[in-house]
């Protein structure tokens, strides 16, 4: 739970643009409580400053290390509550789905979710950390979704 990416992406008639990315990063040693209080803060003043028309997160994906997991979770949780407060609608994908959408495999590797992202959002660099490339394909994925998959969500 030391890491968090975010990315922020709008479309503009058919072409997609990054509005802004990044990683979030809280101190390991710090107590859990504090940590995703930090994050809750970090997405409602993201939310606030961008207004965005959803918040786009990326489904648990439980993998063999059920701790890892357990954080994810928690993460995911922080974010969902800034949601709700803030009144921003907040949609779930697959990670399939979301490697799907962006790479056109669902079980693409990092890089190539990286270098999606930078091709999609006609980047300069590719989005760094994997964080942060992650989280603009989660964006990449909702901004392109269909519109009956956006309402259904």
């Amino acid at each position: 739970m030391a890491d968090c990416g975010y990315g922020v992406v709008e479309l503009r008639g058919r072409r997609l643009e990054s509005v802004g990315f990044g990683c979030w990063h809280t101190r390991a040693g710090a107590p859990v409580a504090r940590r995703l209080a930090e994050l809750f803060t970090r997405v409602e003043e993201l939310i606030a400053r961008f207004q965005p028309d959803a918040v786009a997160v990326e489904e648990s994906f439980v993998g063999r290390d059920a701790r890892a997991a357990l954080a994810v979770g928690q993460v995911r949780g922080a974010i969902a509550v800034a949601c709700a407060v803030s009144g921003s609608r907040c949609v779930e994908y697959p990670p399939a789905s979301v490697k799907q959408a962006v790479c056109g495999y669902g079980r693409a590797e990092k890089a190539q979710v990286q270098q999606m992202a930078k091709a999609l959002l006609g980047l300069e660099k590719t989005p760094t950390p994997t964080h942060a490339a992650d989280a603009l394909a989660v964006a990449i994925c909702h901004a392109c979704a269909p519109r009956l998959l956006q309402l259904a969500s």
